[in-house]
């Protein structure tokens, strides 16, 4: 592989390496947001020590780990809260939004800190590429080439540049599901919020 397409492949995926103002390893476009919190979320009431106990009540629990599934469509869930909401007091609705919120935070933040990782193992790769590059130049020009071990670099070289090349293509589906669980937080809240009294 020619030195001047790794280092325009490794140009290319550094705004994806540095998209994150405050971490350099985050690889994702959006900001790096650790943790989110209900009420960024959740207009209605306070949760507060009892809204907590009652959302380990097994029926909320039930209908929020139901609820928080991605593979439920949002529609339907709409008429699942609608349906709870029938006989459900504000407490109960704000106990089921804190029981949702219970499940997909965790979830969102577990990925957060894989996606992390992710982006640490790019950066390594992307350096080690850099000091395989350089050590390809340095046996290409030492005054008695060896040509089998400098195929041999080439061939790590362009290994390495595939897999750097690969986990990068893939990087937009792995930074978008954070997203996607943050964007179903929000419209279960919505739906719940829209029952209150």
């Amino acid at each position: 592989m020619k030195p001047i397409l790794v280092l325009i492949l490794m140009m290319a995926a550094g705004p994806a390496l540095s998209a994150s103002g405050t971490d350099p390893t985050w690889p994702c476009i959006q900001r790096k947001q650790p943790h989110l919190s209900l009420g960024q979320m959740w207009a209605g009431p306070v949760p507060d020590a009892q809204t907590a106990e009652l959302a380990r009540d097994p029926q909320i629990a039930a209908l929020a780990d139901r609820l928080e599934q991605r593979r439920l469509p949002l529609e339907e869930a709409d008429k699942i809260i609608a349906e709870f909401a029938g006989d459900a007091d504000n407490a109960r609705l704000t106990a089921l939004m804190q029981a949702i919120f219970d499940r997909i935070e965790p979830d969102r933040s577990a990925l957060i800190d894989g996606i992390a990782r992710y982006g640490r193992k790019q950066v390594d790769l992307s350096k080690m590429i850099e000091d395989r590059r350089a050590e390809m130049v340095r046996m290409e020009q030492s005054e008695d080439p060896d040509f089998d071990a400098i195929d041999a670099e080439e061939r790590a070289l362009d290994w390495d540049q595939r897999i750097f090349t690969e986990r990068q293509q893939s990087l937009t589906y792995v930074c978008e599901t954070p997203v996607i669980l943050e964007q179903r937080a929000f419209a279960l809240a919505r739906s719940i919020a829209s029952h209150l009294e």
